[in-house]
């Protein structure tokens, strides 16, 4: 059975010159890596592109898989900040602010450097970082179904858990698939219908709707 390569760096940056060489050193994989793809991403390709010798590359990570493991975790935090504090934001909303607040910001977080997202969706499984996107996918829906007992007065009787994985699902799917495989949908008119039919679908889901439309349209269809 094949070693899997080391994915932890050798240390932690500390120093300003440290950090400096550590981030033009994610930073050149992150470029080869939606310029040239994994294969190309040698250790000796990621130091000529970040202007430092093969030697300082090692001091900090033992692989290039620990490389791109960075970009990873560099990567999932940019969009996890935008996520936690839209969620901070929408503590005290109705749900259906909330939940237009939450598709907008999830296609927003998508659009952090589109071509890197796609191909480190391919490379994760690779980089043995599963752990730390399901840890992610956790904090979100520990967040998310927080909120919605927060306002359970306002929805049908539902599973707050079961609620809480649809919800995330969809917002997630719809804002994944547009960004990555429908660009032709962002511009500023059709992203504003996206989010207003997303909105309507979630909010139809959980029946909590001022809006006499929305709430129409989560009736069940006569029989």
């Amino acid at each position: 059975m094949a070693r899997k390569p080391p994915t932890k760096p050798r240390k932690n940056a500390s120093q300003e010159r440290s950090r400096a060489t550590v981030d033009a050193l994610v930073e050149a994989t992150a470029r080869i890596l939606v310029k040239e793809g994994f294969e190309k991403a040698s250790t000796n390709r990621i130091a000529e592109i970040a202007g430092v010798s093969v030697g300082s590359l090692y001091q900090y990570f033992p692989s290039k898989e620990a490389l791109v493991a960075a970009v990873i975790d560099r990567h999932n935090e940019e969009i996890m900040g935008l996520v936690r504090t839209a969620l901070l934001e929408v503590a005290n909303m109705p749900i259906e602010q909330a939940v237009r607040k939450l598709v907008t910001v999830a296609i927003e977080a998508h659009r952090i450097n589109p071509k890197l997202h796609r191909v480190l969706a391919e490379q994760i499984p690779r980089t043995g970082q599963l752990k730390d996107v399901e840890a992610f996918n956790r904090e979100v829906h520990t967040l998310v179904r927080t909120y919605l007992e927060s306002r359970r007065k306002e929805m049908r009787k539902i599973d707050p858990g079961l609620a809480t994985f649809i919800c995330v699902s969809t917002i997630e799917a719809v804002a994944h698939n547009t960004v990555l495989n429908h660009a032709e949908m962002l511009s500023e008119k059709r992203v504003k219908v996206l989010v207003d039919e997303t909105t309507r679908m979630v909010v139809g889901y959980l029946a909590v709707s001022s809006n006499p439309e929305l709430r129409a349209a989560a009736k069940p269809a006569p029989g």
